[in-house]
């Protein structure tokens, strides 16, 4: 049975997040306004060092980089871009923050995957997501009626180095900017 999750942060619509990574740092305006859930729930994840240290650990060339899951921590970089894992530690991929959030593709008005869109993966029950993200490499237009997009690259610098990106690349940390006051 999935545990829902409420975030109690409410997004003023105007956060941006700061993907510190060893490629450089993404700069992305989080659509607070359009997914508040994903985003509260993103905010405080990153606001809590949830990111810190992970890895991405799946890429698909021409679909998505994705990170977020804390089994990636366990890894070295070069274990998760040969493919490695074992069953002694967490399997990249399958971890989460021990709650998921309910999915909000069907009420945000603007749930377009672009290029560079951030949004948020999930398992095959709708309400499943819960820490693990992708970002878009090109448009994914047929991802729009299942997943939640939360966000958009904030500069065409911040689009450059989300293409960079390959499996085992760290998230060094994630930086919350102009946050609602509480």
């Amino acid at each position: 049975m999935l545990n829902i999750y409420t975030p109690a942060y409410v997004p003023s619509g105007q956060e941006k997040a700061v993907f510190h990574t060893n490629k450089g740092s993404i700069t992305i305006q989080l659509t607070g306004k359009d997914a508040p859930i994903h985003v509260g729930n993103f905010v405080e994840l990153a606001e809590q060092g949830f990111y810190n240290g992970l890895k991405f650990h799946r890429y698909e060339p021409g679909f998505v980089i994705q990170g977020g899951c804390p089994h990636s921590r366990e890894y070295s970089t070069e274990e998760l871009a040969r493919g490695l894992s074992d069953r002694q530690r967490g399997i990249p991929g399958t971890g989460g923050p021990n709650h998921n959030i309910k999915g909000e593709w069907l009420t945000n008005p603007n749930n377009k995957h672009l290029d560079g869109t951030l949004a948020m993966a999930r398992s095959q029950a709708p309400d499943s997501a819960g820490s693990q993200f992708y970002f878009c490499l090109g448009s994914q237009s047929f991802l729009d009626a299942n997943y939640t997009v939360f966000g958009n690259p904030h500069d065409d610098e911040s689009l450059r180095i989300i293409h960079t990106l390959a499996k085992g690349d760290v998230i060094e940390s994630v930086e919350i900017l102009d946050k609602a006051a509480e």
